[in-house]
């Protein structure tokens, strides 16, 4: 499973309480990016797709690895269709919780985080390359305005019924 959105959307907690429901191991993508990455995010430069190759690339072999395994839940902001297309090339069956909020809310999310090298200044830039999940593409879009225990079990509900956006 993929968690993805954009930054403020809360996929580390969601992604690390489904991990725990479903006892499977859990991958943060932020620990997937080389330092260049870091670095650029943290002077508030977005990444370029040539950016993300690698860090996607990374990903990916972790799915694959998981997925030859049992599994496995991982963080990524998977905000294009093409990045979640290298994603399922590793897994054809990952199944994505696209983890969505109005961008008042993310803003306020991210303005009270500390800690975490992605600035709020690239919010607007995040949700300008953002493509929802298509009908064709396995998985749900969860409004996170709901609590984390609520967007937990509505995902494992939808799981358990392969349900699709």
């Amino acid at each position: 499973m993929v968690v993805m959105g954009v930054s403020g959307s809360g996929k580390t907690t969601v992604a690390s309480l489904l991990a725990d429901r479903l006892g499977v191991p859990l991958a943060e993508a932020d620990e997937f990016h080389p330092r260049a990455n870091i670095d650029k995010m943290t002077s508030g430069v977005p990444l370029t797709d040539a950016d993300r190759e690698p860090w996607l690339a990374a990903i990916a072999g972790w799915i694959a690895d998981r997925a030859a395994d049992g599994g496995g839940v991982v963080t990524c902001s998977a905000l294009k269709g093409r990045y979640r297309d290298t994603l399922r090339a590793a897994a054809p069956d990952v199944w994505f919780l696209h983890l969505d909020g109005s961008p008042d809310l993310l803003a306020e999310r991210i303005g009270h985080r500390s800690g975490h090298f992605m600035p709020p200044s690239l919010l607007a830039s995040q949700l300008a390359d953002l493509e929802p999940l298509t009908p064709e593409e396995r998985g749900i879009r969860l409004d996170v305005a709901h609590t984390p225990g609520e967007l937990v079990e509505a995902a494992l509900a939808a799981l358990r019924g392969g349900t699709r956006p």
